[in-house]
């Protein structure tokens, strides 16, 4: 392996090592067990502010915890 693709391996590997451990489950068991799973947490947040966009997300068809996901991922970057 040539020293690049050795350096894009360990930054892949540090941002995604979820990948890397299911690959080391599964040389042990056999089984590939799921990569990516959901948490649950507990926030708090204004009630009339959660109240006013769970009919938001109702009305327009949307996904609450998709839709928080996406807009913490949009604010780390």
């Amino acid at each position: 392996m040539r020293s690049g693709n050795v350096e894009m391996a360990k930054r892949i590997i540090a941002k995604y090592p979820e990948v890397f451990e299911s690959l080391m489950e599964f040389e042990r068991t056999k089984r590939l067990p799921k990569l990516y799973r959901r948490k649950r947490i507990k926030i708090t947040i204004d009630e009339n502010v959660l109240r006013d966009f769970k009919k938001h997300c109702e009305r327009k068809n949307l996904n609450m915890s998709r839709l928080i996901e996406k807009k913490m991922i949009e604010e780390m970057k």
